[in-house]
């Protein structure tokens, strides 16, 4: 969690906690609580979340927990935060915070499981859901890249098969630029084509202003007068 300007500089250093294991929605929200009180006032909030969004609500948590299939997080944060709140996946809020807003832009996240976000001229194209596509010996993209593949496989044979998924995913999205984002990212030690580049956790953070221009999300929320600041999180 962070506080940020309303251009997306952080107004406070990035708070982490811990996931809660069992990862409910009621844990989680305990943990959120307590972050936002340890944060300055804030206008907004904006969320990333590990898996598939539709209308405001968590349709699938892999990683997590299934009580928050179908969960409404926006608008249950909304209501008791008291604060106009919007929620994108985590991939595409990482996404905002790195692209530059032109051609065809891929994002993978590395972590748990496997992230993904594609942009066409800065605008997102919703729905994409990567992780669980097979790919290759009938395991999908997220069995083989994500963090149990890594421990299990070592770094060198992950490297090999984040080599892979740069080709392949190339030929099949002919992006123009693809950015590698994660926790899991700083242990991509291959050397990268030009048009590849890793980018910081941060810009998972700071992408979350993206979600209230207009052209971004759609408006299903009322915004209100432009915010001095927004809390963040991820």
């Amino acid at each position: 969690m962070m506080v940020l300007d309303a251009k997306g500089d952080p107004l406070t250093e990035r708070l982490r906690e811990p996931t809660p294991d069992p990862a409910t929605p009621v844990a989680m929200l305990k943990v959120l609580e307590r972050m936002k009180n340890a944060m300055p006032e804030f206008d907004r909030v904006s969320i990333g979340f590990p898996g598939v969004i539709k209308k405001g609500r968590t349709l699938t948590a892999h990683n997590l927990h299934p009580d928050w299939e179908g969960f409404p997080l926006e608008k249950t944060i909304q209501n008791r935060w008291k604060k106009p709140t919007r929620l994108c996946n985590d991939a595409a809020v990482q996404g905002f915070g790195a692209i530059k807003g032109t051609g065809v832009e891929l994002v993978l996240t590395f972590g748990t499981g496997l992230g993904s976000s594609i942009f066409t001229d800065g605008r997102l194209c919703a729905g994409l859901e990567l992780a669980h596509h097979p790919w290759r010996d009938g395991k999908t993209y997220e069995d083989l890249l994500g963090n149990a593949a890594l421990k299990k496989r070592g770094k060198k044979r992950w490297n090999k098969l984040v080599a892979k998924a740069v080709k392949e995913t190339r030929d099949l999205f002919n992006w123009d630029s693809l950015y590698l984002g994660g926790g899991n990212a700083t242990k991509v030690d291959m050397e990268l084509p030009p048009d590849v580049s890793i980018v910081p956790n941060e810009d998972g953070l700071r992408g979350g202003v993206s979600l209230w221009h207009n052209d971004v999300t759609p408006p299903h929320q009322h915004s209100g007068t432009e915010p001095r600041s927004r809390a963040v999180g991820k």
